[in-house]
């Protein structure tokens, strides 16, 4: 299988899911940037529940941009609190010491350009998951892609997806309960060396 799919900031267990389970991975490199999706924000498990870490851009919706031209904002320093919050919500994870020096110069390093950044998000996320797919990226934005599954609805968080992954154990689950499809870095801190079988085992019936 041959799935299309959006480059996201640390992508959720669904699109993650996609990605273990297909032959080859295409990402999606000319389409248009849309604000409120998975492109600029994920989901983790904090003290008070699911929590939002959004990246801020320089985006008007007047002018249409690509998606590979938006700049990221750094008036505030988001890098930083990102990182303090992944701290606070993991530090107590079972494995989050284990992948936290390959973590945390993502949020030390200054980032320019959104998709490059989730790129390298990425990238840093799959060697931590020993995943190793043949990455393709597309040239042109076509609405149809012949041999691929296109999943770029995806990065919607409105889309209607009836995705439930499997229950493992998280941080607050005691105070909350189980929280459905959070960002991979969830699943990461958790479940450590056996999150990409993890991956490989969801029902991707979306």
């Amino acid at each position: 299988m041959n799935s299309l799919l959006h480059p996201t900031y640390f992508p959720d267990i669904a699109q993650m899911s996609a990605i273990a389970q297909s032959d080859v991975v295409t990402f999606e490199m000319d389409d248009n940037f849309a604000k409120q999706t998975y492109r600029t924000r994920t989901y983790i498990y904090a003290a008070n529940g699911k929590l939002l870490l959004n990246i801020p851009v320089v985006y008007t919706q007047k002018n249409r941009q690509k998606y590979r031209d938006v700049k990221i904002s750094n008036t505030d320093n988001w890098q930083s609190l990102h990182w303090k919050s992944l701290l606070s919500a993991y530090k107590t994870s079972p494995f989050f010491e284990y992948y936290e020096d390959d973590l945390r110069p993502l949020f030390e390093t200054k980032a320019d350009f959104i998709l490059d950044f989730n790129l390298k998000c990425f990238e840093t996320i799959s060697e931590c998951l020993q995943l190793e797919k043949p990455i393709r990226k597309t040239e042109a934005f076509k609405h149809n892609i012949v041999d691929a599954s296109d999943l770029r609805f995806l990065v919607n968080p409105k889309s209607d997806v009836n995705f439930q992954n499997e229950k493992y154990t998280q941080v607050f689950d005691d105070k909350h309960g189980f929280i459905n499809n959070l960002s991979i870095l969830d699943l990461l801190f958790n479940e450590g060396p056996n999150a990409l079988y993890y991956l490989e085992s969801q029902d991707l019936t979306l």
